[in-house]
């Protein structure tokens, strides 16, 4: 028990599950889950109830979020998860380092270059870790082509295309929640193009040098649905006659989990779970371009579309010795709607190297189990399991974390002024 990790989460919404039950299922022999805190006693509350109800464990300590310190000082832990919206996870990141925490956070680490040099300030005067959360890397296939890559299968990369589709389902719920205000998330360059910005980057083993984007809401929002001939508006799906003819709506009272996380815990913090996609106050882009010049002078063509009929990505690598194509087609989902094993878990995936003078072969890529193409299991092992050798290094640390949301910060400057942003100028490594 002695040489157990004590570990505490903040922010019980819906990613939270997929660490405290990892360590309550299958890394209690190594680590401790010893409290829980979020600004919401509901579902922190259901959080506790599933470990009763699922795991046969006892309820650990709450704390209301103007506890946090409270609780660092009183459960004494040697980690804090942090999987709060992402706005407030410098504070958390910042504060846990402050009082003697390392620290394992959900991405993106956090939504812009000054809450990220914040980050880094505090890395540098504690002497603490921050460690950020990318299952993508742990994807067999994505570690497949970083393999290749690494092995010179097609030699110096000199340009990647990279297109990432969210369907209507997934795509939709950026819309229905926190996410859709800009000051929450970042907007969806930094929100979810964080995974893919990181891929690029351990792909290619660089960083970012140049980027230049643009985008627009040009599907979701009221002004686009009028456009389109939609008459009839609600402002969220619960208690709505409109929404229950909408594709688009959410029903909460529908999922037993949605319900008891957000339905029934509204009433503490006026969270809206199931607001209209194509309602106002959404200020992030549903369509976005990026180009970005890398430091090994690797150019990247990529493209996010949030309202798609089928879900996934298409990437290709162009290089000195010939060309990799890459095609995944992932299950769709609604965050914290189901069996998390189904987040991103891949239903087609293909790798084709195209070799200068030789035919084209299909590279064999091993299948994975659990969520997002069965890097979940994987990162969780990475994360709670015994330490073991990476010849790829997955692992992703504060540096890992800063680069990959500064080519979507440095993507929204650039959408915001139509001018070419440099990375160089928006942070200060020591």
């Amino acid at each position: 028990m002695a040489n157990k990790k004590r570990y505490v989460q903040v922010g019980v919404g819906g990613r939270a599950r997929f660490f405290y039950e990892a360590i309550v299922k299958d890394y209690k022999e190594t680590s401790e889950l010893v409290a829980f805190c979020d600004i919401n006693q509901t579902r922190m509350d259901f959080a506790n109830k599933t470990l009763q109800d699922v795991h046969g464990m006892d309820p650990v300590p709450t704390y209301k979020s103007n506890e946090f310190d409270k609780m660092i000082q009183e459960m004494k832990p040697d980690y804090v998860i942090v999987t709060t919206v992402d706005r407030t996870h410098d504070h958390y990141i910042i504060r846990a380092m402050e009082l003697g925490c390392d620290v394992i956070t959900e991405k993106p680490m956090t939504t812009d270059e000054k809450k990220a040099q914040a980050i880094l300030d505090a890395i540098e005067r504690t002497g603490k870790s921050v460690r950020v959360t990318f299952n993508y890397r742990y994807a067999p296939h994505n570690t497949k082509i970083r393999e290749l890559i690494m092995n010179d299968t097609i030699g110096e990369v000199f340009s990647v295309h990279f297109e990432w589709l969210l369907n209507t389902q997934h795509g939709a719920d950026y819309f229905r929640r926190w996410h859709r205000d800009k000051r929450n998330s970042g907007g969806l360059l930094v929100h979810k193009s964080t995974h893919h910005f990181d891929l690029v980057n351990f792909w290619l083993g660089t960083k970012p040098e140049t980027v230049f984007a643009m985008g627009d809401l040009m599907f979701y929002g009221r002004d686009n649905a009028e456009k389109r001939g939609v008459t009839s508006f609600y402002s969220r799906a619960h208690g709505s006659e409109a929404a229950k003819n909408d594709p688009f709506a959410l029903h909460l009272e529908d999922n037993e989990n949605l319900k008891a996380m957000y339905l029934d815990a509204e009433k503490e913090d006026g969270y809206y779970r199931d607001q209209s996609v194509f309602g106002d106050g959404i200020n992030i882009e549903d369509t976005m371009g990026v180009m970005v010049k890398y430091e090994n002078n690797a150019i990247l063509t990529y493209s996010l579309n949030a309202y798609l009929p089928w879900e996934g990505f298409r990437v290709v690598f162009n290089g000195s010795k010939g060309r990799i194509q890459v095609s995944v087609v992932e299950q769709t989902y609604v965050n914290a709607g189901g069996d998390k094993a189904l987040e991103g878990a891949v239903k087609q995936k293909s790798i084709t190297v195209f070799p200068m003078f030789a035919e084209a072969y299909e590279v064999e890529i091993e299948e994975g189990v659990g969520g997002h193409g069965g890097g979940d299991p994987i990162l969780l092992n990475d994360i709670f399991g015994e330490p073991t050798e990476d010849p790829f290094e997955r692992a992703a640390s504060h540096v890992d974390g800063a680069m990959s949301i500064l080519t979507g910060v440095a993507a929204n400057k650039s959408i915001a002024t139509g001018m070419p942003v440099q990375i160089k100028d928006l942070l200060q490594f020591k």
